[in-house]
């Protein structure tokens, strides 16, 4: 371990792995960071920043190679790629480094790198960019407003139509952009064995400033933390990682002291954890995932947060049986109360805390994704007592993957309905004409998520 390394060259190692290997940004991160412990403070912070803000505008840095440079950013060696990435994310969005600093540190990194030969190039480019940002953006948009808006906020164009197909273009504008932005970091307080406020003083106490999130009773939001194991109280189980609209499905599902709950999708335990916090940690949830590794996740959690009420369970969600004779079965495969399906999905509401979704996504992908959460949500329709209900979630904005999922379940389940009464929690946030809370984040400042509550039987038999 060499702790004198620049930041520059650890964004640069990991940029290798996540541009090379199609590693995801945060393991990439981690992985680097974690041979290097020496960094530390405001020079790891350049590195997260560097990396995450890279990988996010990918597109319209190379659009910018393409542009200032002799050849195309995709025939560009990768090292010699990255590098001019570096120079140009620090020119164009970092403020505080000088430009002298941008340019002659990218130089120094493809000397470093095996790229003396190439050096001349970085230079030419990167002082180029300067040069006509005295004058006007260098940056040159395509005419046409989708890929005009794909290049300028850096999204494939699918992505762009998918949002403009449901928002105008002001606030596709607004949504994209907040995408591109440092996420931060909300926590769920574990009210089983403290209190919001409580933790909120001592962290604040800590030097870790928080903040309460309106409307959600158990959620905090720091603008940064470093390794959230570290801070006080987490290994004594006082609260967990959870976005704020994460939490909302756990309110929206409103489950009740005593019942049995089933979390068909529960890896890696986030909303299975909040379920039984909001039980008392009194009935049943079973947390079923098809992955063993992932059930290990949710075990470590419910045991960290002192939970009885958990069983976990190993199963495919689309092929689980349940046992309608009350008599002959067992909490494992009974009839539940209550089903909540985080289905898998694309995570398109999650771009900004996962910039290299936008990359790795496909949209042939999402269409074997649609089929497989219909496949869940039918299976698990066969699980609701008559007089109970299920919720459909998703950190997705795919209507693919949402509206058109439940439309086709609807269609081939008549004697199922929307649930549109809501609890006065989950009043605060608007129902869509289809009868969905639909949380944007541009306009509530939390996650994409997709949320519906469906139910057996007439609309007005559902009593819960």
């Amino acid at each position: 371990m060499n702790p004198k390394i620049s930041p520059r060259q650890l964004a640069f190692f990991a940029l290798q792995d996540v541009y090379g290997n199609k590693a995801y940004t945060d393991i990439a991160l981690e992985r680097i960071l974690s041979k290097h412990q020496g960094i530390r403070g405001v020079d790891k912070g350049l590195v997260s920043e560097l990396v995450y803000g890279i990988v996010r505008r990918k597109r319209t840095l190379d659009s910018l190679v393409n542009q200032l440079g002799t050849k195309k950013a995709s025939r560009q060696p990768l090292p010699l790629r990255i590098i001019l990435h570096l120079g140009l994310y620090q020119l164009r969005y970092l403020d505080k480094i000088p430009p002298s600093a941008a340019v002659n540190t990218s130089v120094e990194l493809a000397k470093a790198n095996g790229l003396g030969k190439l050096s001349g190039v970085v230079n030419g480019i990167l002082r180029s960019y300067i040069r006509k940002s005295a004058i006007e953006d260098p940056l040159v948009l395509p005419s046409e407003l989708v890929p005009k808006l794909g290049v300028k906020y850096s999204f494939p164009d699918w992505i762009v139509e998918i949002f403009l197909k449901q928002l105008n273009v002001k606030e596709t504008k607004k949504l994209l952009q907040w995408y591109n932005e440092s996420p931060c970091l909300d926590l769920r307080v574990n009210t089983l064995k403290t209190s919001t406020e409580e933790v909120k003083n001592f962290l604040d106490a800590d030097g870790v400033s928080c903040e309460f999130v309106p409307h959600l009773p158990q959620a905090l939001r720091l603008s940064s933390a470093g390794n959230v194991r570290n801070l006080k109280g987490f290994a004594d189980g006082l609260f967990s990682v959870q976005d704020s609209s994460a939490q909302l499905v756990g309110h929206f599902l409103a489950p009740v002291r005593g019942e049995t709950v089933f979390d068909a999708c529960a890896a890696p335990g986030g909303k299975t954890t909040h379920i039984a916090e909001l039980m008392g940690d009194e009935g049943t949830i079973i947390a079923c995932d098809n992955i063993s590794s992932r059930l290990e996740k949710i075990t470590e959690n419910v045991q960290r947060l002192g939970l009885k009420s958990v069983q976990v369970r190993e199963g495919d969600s689309s092929e689980w049986e349940f046992c309608e004779e009350k008599d002959k079965c067992d909490h494992e495969m009974a009839l539940c109360d209550r089903i909540l399906i985080d289905a898998p999905c694309s995570g398109l509401g999650t771009l900004h805390k996962r910039p290299d979704i936008r990359w790795q996504q496909k949209p042939e992908k999402i269409k074997e994704l649609a089929k497989k959460q219909l496949a869940i949500l039918s299976n698990m329709a066969k699980g609701v007592k008559n007089n109970g209900c299920l919720v459909y979630a998703t950190c997705t904005l795919n209507p693919m993957e949402n509206e058109e999922v439940i439309e086709a379940f609807l269609e081939s389940h008549p004697d199922w309905h929307i649930v549109t009464e809501r609890n006065n929690l989950t009043a605060n946030f608007s129902i869509t004409l289809k009868g969905a809370i639909k949380i944007f984040p541009h306009r509530h400042n939390m996650d994409g998520f997709f949320m519906i509550k469906l139910a057996k039987g007439e609309a007005d038999e559902y009593s819960k």
